[in-house]
């Protein structure tokens, strides 16, 4: 019996999911556990794995299509069983590709048709080539197929609209027509083109919306770090008898910052702006981590970070980091932070300007510790191990002197780590 299988859903937030690639085409024999198709949201990637075997009789979409969550997008089956009933509204099922004589190569000169010799019955076309036929104002049912199992794709529809002369002067899509001639070309292997990956195209829209639409204004400072580092080597030398993770530096200053954010003259930076005359006051703090992963930037979010133990925020960062890097981590655990930590301290950055995350209304960089010197009490010179923090602010929310203030309580607890503890 033909099985649909569903695009899922991939957390509550998430309403559709770009189709990446196929691993099977159609007529390909299926088992169970086979890799069908992999997909991404707009913060992961995941691959979907087939549940039945048996021959992957349709598929209803092609990479790159924005995918609706919970729609069907192909259907496994019996060799010769009609999957047509299960093709979703406007979509038609791409057929298997039958055994036939190889076809003669088209000669080098012959022009490409952008329009069909007769309108066409029933059309095999993907959900973009429609939508851009709909915009344009032709009929789809003209438009030369040059997909793959004779489906009309987008670039179908732009030739067969320059053809019906719709298209305006400038935007005319000349359909086979000569390159022209370069004086000095730059040779293939010299360069390769790639496709912006979508998570790419999300960070690209995000950040440029964060700088262009926010005041922001970064403060820098740095603090004592050698209390810190010797209550890290404690907790090193401990670990194993106390049943410890292996609790980090940047985890120690996870779990102060939490604290921090708790202060009540510090509720502007523990907040989101949503824009007009809302600001939203969390009442607990949820902490974004900035995670570097092979696809780029993703912030999980510590939820409740400020109810938490430190051995608690350190196996939580590792397993959101390891759900990231993996591509496998639920999209609600992207969102929701009310404030970000992004540490770069451990590639020798000695400053830098963190990106707000919209919606929240503060970041907080942390850099390098380096050696400095200063004046001992007994005026001799002393050596010491400083470490730097570069906090990006809203001046929309947050004014100079609020920023200042929680800089300051930051170093203040940041240097007393084991009185913090007692509170």
């Amino acid at each position: 019996m033909a099985t649909p299988v569903i695009m899922p859903r991939q957390g509550q937030s998430v309403e559709s999911c770009i189709l990446a690639k196929w691993a099977k085409k159609v007529g390909d024999t299926v088992a169970v556990g086979d890799l069908l198709f992999s997909y991404e949201t707009d913060k992961a990637g995941f691959e979907e794995e087939a549940k039945v075997a048996g021959t992957l009789l349709a598929t209803f979409f092609e990479e790159g299509d924005d995918v609706p969550c919970l729609v069907n997008v192909c259907v496994i089956g019996e060799a010769g069983e009609d999957a047509a009933a299960f093709a979703p509204d406007g979509t038609a099922a791409a057929p298997a590709a039958e055994a036939a004589p190889a076809a003669e190569a088209p000669k080098a000169d012959a022009p490409v048709a952008a329009v069909a010799a007769a309108p066409k019955e029933n059309v095999f076309a993907s959900p973009r080539a429609r939508a851009a036929a709909d915009r344009a104002g032709v009929d789809i049912r003209l438009a030369a197929a040059t997909g793959p199992n004779g489906r009309v794709i987008e670039r179908d529809v732009d030739a067969l609209r320059a053809a019906v002369g719709r298209l305006p002067k400038h935007e005319e899509v000349p359909v086979a027509a000569e390159a022209p001639k370069a004086e000095a070309a730059v040779p293939a292997a010299a360069f390769e083109d790639v496709k912006v990956p979508n998570i790419r195209k999300v960070i690209a829209k995000t950040m440029h919306a964060s700088l262009s639409e926010m005041a922001q204004l970064t403060y820098n400072t740095s603090f004592d770090a050698t209390g810190l580092l010797s209550y890290r080597a404690k907790i090193k030398a401990s670990m194993e008898r106390l049943g410890l993770e292996n609790i980090t530096l940047n985890d120690l200053i996870l779990f102060v910052v939490s604290r921090t954010l708790m202060m009540p003259e510090h509720k502007d930076l523990n907040a989101n702006f949503l824009g007009g005359d809302t600001i939203r006051y969390f009442k607990n703090v949820n902490l974004g981590v900035a995670v570097d992963t092979p696809r780029g930037l993703m912030v999980p979010t510590i939820f409740d970070a400020n109810l938490k133990s430190l051995n608690e925020i350190c196996a939580e960062v590792k397993s959101l980091a390891k759900l990231c890097k993996g591509c496998a981590i639920n999209p609600d655990l992207l969102k929701g932070g009310s404030f970000t930590v992004s540490n770069l301290g451990s590639l020798g950055i000695e400053s830098f300007t963190p990106v707000i995350n919209p919606p929240q209304t503060a970041i907080l960089g942390v850099d390098t510790i380096s050696p400095k010197v200063r004046a001992a009490k007994d005026g001799s010179i002393e050596l010491y191990q400083s470490m730097g923090l570069s906090l990006t602010c809203d001046h929309r929310v947050i004014d100079g002197t609020p920023a200042a203030k929680f800089l300051k309580d930051l170093v203040i607890n940041l240097e007393n780590f084991e009185v913090l503890l007692a509170r």
